[in-house]
């Protein structure tokens, strides 16, 4: 079964506490956290003090995802605020091994996310010291967008190097990830789907998260 991971972006943000309590009762495994800083990505969304007063209302892992330039200046922060795991851009770091070494002595997994124009070959060297890497299957920045199709073999071609290497690496999908395109997501070889939309703007959110759990 795959990991599911409810991306607050779709959330009602005048219900956070509401929405919260759903994802407590409901399957999900993770909640997503996007953090934009209007410069890496033409958008700005939930910072610090949210993600800080969200950890007292659920023991769900945190997985935060930086859209943000010079992330190493505010990992420490993340942490103390109560992520569990934190990604950065590949695009957006200069020395990406400094900063995944930097995440890691902080005690939270880390990873790394992909544009969807950047090739997952890239992540050739660093690989090993990833505990997930994050496919954008859409332009980064808002939700709803359309899956970009081409995704499927990037996920394909990610998972057989990570396997070619014996690592356990999760491969985290991001964008327009539904109960119908699901299974063929996992089948491709993700082990991690974001749902924003999907589960947000459904009228069963609970039923919604249990349909993407089962997608095998």
């Amino acid at each position: 079964m795959p990991i599911i991971a409810p991306s607050l972006l779709a959330s009602n943000f005048l219900r956070l506490d509401d929405e919260l309590k759903m994802i407590n009762e409901s399957k999900a495994d993770w909640i997503h956290i996007d953090v934009m800083d209007g410069r890496f990505v033409p958008n700005i969304a939930i910072g610090l003090p949210v993600i800080a007063a969200m950890r007292p209302a659920t023991k769900k892992i945190f997985d935060v995802h930086l859209m943000i330039l010079e992330p190493e200046r505010y990992a420490e922060d993340f942490r103390k605020a109560g992520a569990d795991r934190l990604t950065v851009h590949l695009e957006a770091c200069t020395h990406l091994h400094r900063n995944i070494q930097q995440i890691k002595s902080l005690g939270m997994e880390a990873g790394v996310a992909l544009n969807p124009s950047t090739p997952v070959e890239l992540l050739s060297d660093i690989l090993h010291d990833l505990d997930s890497v994050l496919v954008m299957s859409v332009n980064p920045g808002f939700g709803g967008q359309q899956f970009i199709p081409h995704t499927f073999q990037k996920i394909r071609n990610l998972r057989r190097m990570i396997h070619d290497r014996g690592l356990s690496t999760h491969i985290e999908l991001d964008g327009g990830v539904t109960v119908e395109n699901c299974t063929s997501l996992v089948k491709s070889g993700a082990d991690v789907l974001v749902a924003g939309n999907t589960v947000f703007s459904s009228k069963d959110p609970i039923a919604t998260i249990h349909s993407l759990k089962n997608c095998d």
